[in-house]
């Protein structure tokens, strides 16, 4: 039976060395619960080394999470990739970590802390997540899909980081299964791609700031890919 899921698909925890120290596993759950959120994607910079400490949290607090990764394409482009399983995930991020230059400064950049699921210190992660990969955007998004993840331009309406405003426009023929937006008034604009909104979040209190309603039987990317397409009657509602 199909129902509605209400979705921030993009928050970063405290890996990402421009997030702030609170977003940690448990946090990030409790907070997203308390925003009304039914369902919450992991979504940190160039990796993965958090997702399964808030997957284990959000089954822990009956939140479903979805394993993903904002990965920084060699024009310094920001797309999300989004995995069924944990395999597919890691594979990606071994994909990532091959091709991304530099060390970690932490004095410019920030921490970069890698958790556990009771938001435990474990370490931290010594690779420049905030750098730009060598991967091309056709590359980042081919590898995604390799894995039978789901690619999403990240808020392609900011001049920063985003493929409109790296490149100036849209490369043709590019295999994105949705763009993602950050502003309410975006929304009136027309992509070839169908569009959806959330948070971005890098604290606490942003999670749950936007989100997409998916009309979806259960909370998993196989059904997000369906909802994005309009196949067997689902579909997307964005606020």
């Amino acid at each position: 039976m199909m129902r509605k899921v209400r979705a921030d698909l993009h928050l970063h925890t405290c890996l990402s060395p421009c997030a702030d120290a609170q977003m940690q596993a448990t946090a990030i759950v409790r907070q997203a619960k308390k925003a009304g959120l039914d369902m919450i994607g992991i979504s940190d910079h160039n990796s993965a080394e958090n997702v399964a400490a808030v997957v284990k949290a959000g089954a822990r607090e009956g939140l479903p999470v979805i394993a993903g990764m904002e990965i920084t394409s060699s024009e310094e482009v920001h797309i999300l990739g989004l995995f069924n399983t944990e395999p597919d995930l890691m594979n990606m991020q071994d994909v990532i970590y091959q091709n991304l230059p530099g060390e970690d400064y932490e004095q410019a950049y920030g921490p970069q802390t890698v958790v556990d699921e009771w938001d435990n210190v474990l370490g931290s992660n010594s690779k420049l997540l905030f750098g730009a990969t060598t991967l091309t955007v056709e590359q980042v998004v081919d590898a995604i899909h390799q894995r039978s993840g789901v690619a999403i331009a990240s808020h392609v309406d900011r001049e920063r980081f985003s493929l409109i405003g790296q490149l100036g426009f849209i490369p043709k023929g590019l295999r994105l299964d949705a763009v993602e937006v950050s502003r309410p008034s975006s929304m009136k604009q027309e992509y070839d791609y169908p569009v959806v909104t959330f948070s971005d979040a890098h604290f606490l209190e942003d999670i749950g700031n936007r989100w997409t309603c998916f009309m979806i039987e259960d909370a998993s990317v196989d059904e997000i890919k369906k909802a994005l397409h309009n196949e067997m009657g689902r579909r997307i509602v964005v606020n």
